[in-house]
């Protein structure tokens, strides 16, 4: 052995976070992005085929369903595939939600300016949509308010109560696609009073953590602060020890009588 230290790793063989596997970044052009893509594309495309002629011919509101399904089937996908296969990016993030709202809101407003749905249902569904969204980006910094079982269930149902709008139906059909869509405003409206509840509480929690943060770093400077003021008195007391040890030592030594 020579007793030389050993060389030090290379920086670049050093992790950011131990244990942590490094992930590369997704790619804007992934699979989930392509999808959010075209269904934001088949917005103008389902709008045309809903107003098309008098917007009442049963042929074309069926190829607007169609349309409007493979929106909704796009939605379930992209979402799921991003997480899934680490497929997320800051696109992803803010298209997406525009995108189910583009579809949504197309769809509703087409169908009472048709006369085909109540304007108060369209007043209610999108006044909630666009208010939930405003809300999350209102609390996003202290947290992000998870989809809840209920707001799944909504989306679902808001689905397929629209779509059954979007088809000529008549008979117990109709009846049925009233119901289901009553269905689907009681849960919009309930989902949106737990969301308002969830974003309360979050914003609660995260103004005290942040009151909480600012304590501890005041107090953590005002110790900080103390701390030299009490050096020199230590030293102080320190220095007076040793001064009087000594003078014990020169008596000692010193001779007597003297």
């Amino acid at each position: 052995m020579t007793g030389a230290p050993a060389p030090a790793a290379p920086a670049s063989s050093t992790p950011d976070h131990l244990g942590d596997p490094v992930l590369p970044k997704a790619d804007l052009w992934n699979i989930a992005n392509m999808l959010t893509m075209a269904r934001l594309v088949l917005v103008p495309g389902f709008v045309l085929l809903l107003v098309h002629g008098d917007g009442h011919d049963p042929a074309w509101r069926s190829f607007a369903w169609a349309a409007f399904a493979v929106a909704m089937i796009t939605d379930l996908f992209d979402g799921e595939l991003a997480r899934r296969y680490g497929l997320v990016t800051d696109f992803g993030k803010i298209a997406d939600p525009i995108a189910d709202k583009a579809i949504m809101g197309a769809a509703l407003v087409g169908l009472s300016a048709l006369g085909d749905l109540p304007w108060w249902v369209t007043v209610v569904i999108l006044f909630r949509e666009l208010g939930i969204t405003a809300m999350r980006f209102w609390v996003i910094r202290h947290g992000v308010i998870p989809a809840s079982r209920g707001g799944k269930l909504k989306t679902l149902t808001q689905g397929i109560a629209v779509g059954m709008y979007v088809l000529i139906l008549t008979g117990p059909l109709a009846t049925v696609r009233a119901w289901m869509m009553g269905a689907a405003v009681v849960l919009t409206v309930a989902t949106g009073f737990d969301y308002v509840r969830q974003a309360v509480v979050l914003r609660r929690a995260g103004l005290a953590a942040e009151r909480a943060a600012v304590a501890a770093a005041s107090e953590a400077v005002a110790e900080a602060a103390a701390a030299p003021a009490q050096a020199p008195a230590g030293a102080t007391a320190a220095d007076s020890v040793a001064g009087v040890e000594l003078e014990a030592e020169a008596g000692a030594e010193r001779p007597q009588g003297v």
